[in-house]
């Protein structure tokens, strides 16, 4: 049997000797998913066998590489309380956490590893290094700064309704903005507020400003300064808002059926064609997208309904 892979070969320096020596254990064997083709019927579509480490061609049964790595623990857990006896590695890394994670924590805990207690010098020993380890935390500026931003991130996004790839990108957005000294002479909450606006957009899941400005202490002039800044200064590359991505906000808050959002996104792409959108609000193009579409499939909602779904506000003059 024909078998395709690539090896690899530990370098003697002593830097990398330990990670040589666990790559030649296991027979390292990689390929790449996107350019693997089986050269005996040319198929795609390809089977992993965990228990013997081969993958193989689910057409021909050509097995295309071998000896892989499980990349899984050495042992097995059935309840919670065993898998997090026998976990040797902590929570990844996260941006909604100001330090990321990454700093260390000192039990408060009186016993060492074995169960036994601690003595008195021992005890006071622990209890210095943890309070000099919460100060050298707590003082940092940029530490402080990022706990009240994450704060109010996390009360914006669980008012508006935001998903967890958006606030990921918010939260880095404002870290990049805390980096280049952007919030100095600002609120906190205004760019935050900002960095929110620009991350939905960039997820195609767009907030109107009006939204903001209700859900937060700063106003819509000021979050619009905030966003310009942002924008301008950290070189970010923002979709420009749709009518489209408004649409399944709002008719999964007014319950419309199916056929009425196809319908309203229908009504907006032949608008486009005709150039009508042309310099229009995309909020009042959906809003009127789906008031038209409702009519037509007989699943109306008043004027009123549509413009408080859309900007939590009565209708404009």
């Amino acid at each position: 049997e024909e078998r395709y892979y690539r090896t690899f070969y530990a370098t003697t320096s002593e830097i990398h000797i330990l990670l040589g020596r666990v790559i030649l254990m296991g027979s390292l064997v990689r390929t790449n998913d996107k350019e693997t083709i089986c050269p005996e019927c040319g198929g795609t579509d390809f089977q992993q066998d965990t228990s013997r480490g081969e993958r193989t061609c689910s057409s021909c049964g050509l097995v295309i590489t071998a000896q892989h790595i499980d990349q899984s623990a050495e042992w097995r857990a059935f309840t919670k309380e065993e898998k997090d006896s026998r976990a040797r590695t902590g929570a990844p890394m996260s941006l909604m956490i100001p330090d990321k994670g990454l700093s260390t924590t000192i039990s408060r805990s009186m016993r060492d590893a074995s169960g036994r207690a601690l003595n008195g010098n021992t005890r006071a020993a622990m209890y210095r290094m943890r309070k000099w380890q919460i100060r050298s935390i707590a003082h940092s500026s940029e530490i402080r700064n990022l706990s009240i931003a994450l704060r109010e991130l996390d009360r914006l996004a669980s008012n508006l309704g935001v998903s967890r790839d958006a606030k990921d990108t918010a939260s880095f957005i404002y870290r990049k903005a805390l980096t280049k000294r952007l919030v100095r002479g600002r609120s906190i909450e205004g760019m935050m507020s900002g960095a929110v606006y620009i991350a939905c957009r960039m997820h195609q899941t767009p907030r109107q400003l009006d939204e903001l400005a209700d859900e937060s202490i700063s106003t819509r002039r000021e979050i619009g300064k905030c966003v310009r800044q942002l924008i301008r200064y950290l070189n970010l590359r923002v979709p420009i808002p749709s009518a489209t991505n408004l649409i399944p906000r709002v008719a999964a808050e007014l319950k419309l059926e199916g056929r009425t959002s196809v319908r309203a996104g229908t009504i907006i792409a032949d608008a486009k064609k005709n150039g009508i959108t042309a310099g229009k609000d995309p909020g009042g193009i959906a809003g009127a997208a789906i008031y038209i579409a409702g009519i037509l499939e007989e699943d109306r909602r008043t004027q009123r309904e549509i413009a408080e779904a859309l900007y939590g506000i009565g209708t404009r003059n």
